[in-house]
C-alpha cells in the first residue's frame, strides 16, 4: 500500500489536508467519500522517501508545555478531542510534534482512548504524561489533569535549567584551566626549556615532567592526545546513559564537592516530591505512582530506593517507613510525609517538600555562580 496526500472539504465547509494509506487513487477517493468528505485533490507520496534527520528531531519541553495548556483549555471549552488535536497540530511550528499529534488524532479517530494513543509515542509523551491522562479520562477530569501535567512539565523544565546553571560554572572553569595549561605547555615551557638547557645541570623531577609533557603536546603526538581526550569524553557521556554507567556515576554525582553534589540531591528530591504529589493528586494509585516517579527521577540512587520502598509499601507499610531506611532521603522529607499520611494530606505535604527544595536549589545555584 502507498501513502496518499489528500485535500478535501468537510460537511461543515472546512478544508482538510492529511495523509492516508491506500492501494490507488480511486480506492482512497472512495474511502474519503464514505467519510463524508468532498475530495479536492489526491497525490501519491514518493516511495522510499525517508527523513535522514528523523532520529535527531525532538520535541522541546517548552513546546510540549504550550501544547498541553492549550489542549486543556480546548477540552474545558467543550471542544471534541479529535478536533482539538487537529487544531493544535496545525498551529504548532515543531514538525516532530505536528507529526505525532496527527498520528494520535488518527488513533483516537480509530477508537483508541487518548492515553492509549499517546502511549504509542513514548519519545514525546513519557509514562508520567500518559498515566496522568489515563487517570483524567477515568475520573472525567481530563482538562484539570492536563493543567496539572503542564505545571509539572514547567517545574521540571525549571529544575533542568537550574541544574545546567549549577554545572556550567565548574565545567567552564575546567575547560579554561585545560586551555591555559595547554597554552603554557605548548608555547611557554619550550622557551624556559631552552634556557635551562643552556644553563646545564639537573632539573627537579616536576620540571622534567612538565618539559616532557610540553615536548609531547608540541609534537604530532599532541594531536593524538587531544583526540583521545575528546574521544574519552564522548565515550563517557554515552556510557553514562547505560545501566552500569548510571550505577557508577549517579552515587558519585551526589557526593561531588563544592556543594555541587548537594544541589544535585536537592534537585532530585524536588523532582521526586513534585512528581509523586502530582500523580497522587491526579488519582493514580500509589504503587503505580512510585514506579513512575522512580523511572522519571533522573538519578539511579533515588530510583532504586523508590522501587525498593514500593515493595515494602505493597506489603502494607506506610510510605515514610521504607524511605527512612534510605540515606538519600533526609529526615525532614520522611517526617513531613509521615505527617501527611496521618492527616490525610500527602499530596499537600509533597507539594511543600517540592517548594522547599526548589527554593533551596535557587539559593544554592545563586551562591555557586556568585563565587
Amino acid at each position: 500500500m502507498a501513502i496518499f496526500a489528500y485535500k478535501a472539504r468537510s460537511r461543515q465547509g472546512e478544508i482538510l489536508e492529511d495523509k492516508i494509506e491506500g492501494n490507488d487513487t480511486m480506492s482512497v477517493a472512495m474511502t474519503l467519500r464514505q467519510q463524508g468528505l468532498l475530495v479536492i485533490d489526491i497525490r501519491e507520496q514518493g516511495v522510499g522517501q525517508k527523513d535522514i534527520l528523523e532520529p535527531f528531531k525532538k520535541v522541546k519541553l517548552a513546546d510540549l508545555v504550550v501544547f498541553t495548556r492549550q489542549f486543556a483549555t480546548m477540552i474545558n471549552a467543550g471542544l471534541p478531542i479529535v478536533r482539538a488535536l487537529y487544531v493544535l497540530s496545525e498551529q504548532t511550528s515543531n514538525k516532530k510534534l505536528k507529526e505525532t499529534l496527527d498520528d494520535v488524532r488518527k488513533e483516537v479517530e480509530a477508537g483508541l482512548a487518548l492515553s492509549e494513543a499517546l502511549e504509542k509515542h513514548p519519545k514525546v509523551f513519557d509514562k508520567l504524561y500518559t498515566e496522568m491522562v489515563r487517570a483524567g479520562e477515568i475520573g472525567g477530569i481530563l482538562d484539570d489533569v492536563l493543567l496539572r501535567v503542564a505545571g509539572q512539565l514547567e517545574k521540571d523544565q525549571e529544575l533542568r535549567r537550574k541544574v545546567k546553571s549549577a554545572m556550567t560554572y565548574p565545567i567552564v572553569v575546567l575547560v579554561l584551566a585545560i586551555l591555559a595549561a595547554s597554552f603554557m605547555l605548548i608555547f611557554i615551557v619550550p622557551i624556559f626549556a631552552q634556557m635551562f638547557e643552556d644553563l646545564g645541570g639537573t632539573l627537579p623531577l616536576p620540571t622534567r615532567i612538565a618539559m616532557g609533557l610540553s615536548d609531547i603536546l608540541a609534537s604530532i603526538w599532541g594531536v593524538f592526545v587531544y583526540a583521545g581526550l575528546i574521544g574519552g569524553v564522548v565515550f563517557f557521556l554515552r556510557w553514562r546513559t547505560t545501566e552500569n554507567g548510571r550505577k557508577a556515576v549517579d552515587p558519585a554525582m551526589l557526593k561531588l564537592p563544592a556543594k555541587i553534589g548537594d544541589i544535585i540531591q536537592k534537585v532530585a528530591l524536588a523532582r521526586f516530591a513534585r512528581t509523586l504529589g502530582t500523580l497522587s493528586a491526579a488519582g493514580v494509585p500509589i504503587l503505580q505512582s512510585l514506579e513512575i516517579t522512580a523511572t522519571s527521577s533522573g538519578n539511579y540512587v533515588i530510583e532504586k530506593a523508590l522501587l525498593k520502598s514500593r515493595e515494602a509499601i505493597r506489603e502494607g507499610r506506610p510510605i515514610y517507613q521504607p524511605l527512612e531506611e534510605e540515606w538519600v532521603f533526609p529526615p525532614m522529607v520522611t517526617r513531613m510525609i509521615a505527617v501527611g499520611e496521618e492527616t490525610g494530606d500527602v499530596d499537600g505535604m509533597l507539594a511543600k517538600i517540592a517548594q522547599f527544595y526548589e527554593s533551596e536549589v535557587d539559593a544554592a545555584v545563586k551562591g555557586l555562580t556568585s563565587i
